[in-house]
This record gives C-alpha cells, sequence and structure tokens, in this order.
C-alpha cells in the first residue's frame, strides 16, 4: 500500500469528503490489540449558528488487516474545522468512514462535546462487541463538571 501523505507537504483538505485516509499492512497481523487515538482539541461547526464546536475525541480500535497511517488521520481530523454538522452525524460519521474503509476487527469512538448553550453532549459509537480478550482501558475523559 502507498501512502499519499505521509513524508510531504500536506494541506488541510477542504472538506471531510476531500480527506484522503491512508492504510497500510497491520505489521502485527494476527494479534489481538488496540490502538488508540485521542484529538483533545476538535473542531467542527455547528449547522444552525455556523459557529465553532469543539470535542475531545477518543477512537480505540483492534486492527484487521490494515491500520490507519496517523498523519491522513490527522488531517481528515481538520478537515472538520470547517464542516456543519451535529455532534452525533460529526461523530458517528467519524467512526463509520474509518470501519468501513479500514474494515477493523473492532472500533468504538466516544466524542466528548463541550458545552454550547450550557449542554455537553457526550456521543459513543461502535461496531459491535469486542473481541474476546481485547484489553480495553477506560477512555480517560471525565464528564464534564462545569464549574462545580
Amino acid at each position: 500500500m502507498e501512502t499519499t501523505r505521509l513524508g510531504q507537504a500536506s494541506a488541510l483538505p477542504a472538506s471531510p469528503g476531500e480527506a484522503v485516509l491512508d492504510y497500510v499492512p497491520n505489521p502485527r497481523s494476527g494479534a489481538l490489540y488496540l490502538v488508540r487515538f485521542t484529538a483533545p482539541e476538535f473542531t467542527s461547526l455547528c449547522p444552525v449558528t455556523g459557529q465553532p464546536d469543539f470535542a475531545h475525541l477518543v477512537i480505540d480500535y483492534a486492527p484487521g488487516e490494515t491500520i490507519v497511517e496517523s498523519k491522513s488521520l490527522k488531517l481528515f481530523l481538520g478537515s472538520y474545522r470547517n464542516h456543519s454538522g451535529f455532534h452525533e452525524d460529526v461523530t458517528v460519521g467519524i467512526g463509520q468512514r474509518l470501519a468501513a474503509e479500514m474494515k477493523p476487527q473492532w472500533l468504538r469512538i466516544g466524542g466528548y462535546w463541550y458545552p454550547r448553550g450550557g449542554m455537553p453532549i457526550d456521543v459513543f459509537w461502535q461496531t459491535g462487541t469486542p473481541p474476546d480478550g481485547l484489553w480495553l482501558p477506560d477512555q480517560g475523559v471525565q464528564p464534564y463538571r462545569g464549574r462545580g
């Protein structure tokens, strides 16, 4: 598999649809293990107001035959800066695209969205039941506590 972004200057894609995710062979194919990506400063736009929405994303997956190349994932996530979408659509859409293209053994995404209008919205999605024997650490993001 050939990567399109790794090792070269790469502009931020204009939209998630234009973003190219690169996948490379799993270097430990056949082993059951967990990969975690965190994006604590993820942003997208509110589809109603156009104002920025901020989230802490945690993506966990058990690789199948491929793994996602991290630079292409970073650019894909960055392409949401100018994308309008509700928290649910954005979080689930990211998880579904990764699952459809990468075909992991299992994947989950947690979207911990910061409050706007006084209410945080947390969105969770996974492909199904985790494989037996997969170590699943807590995602490590505390529930929003506000000022109290």
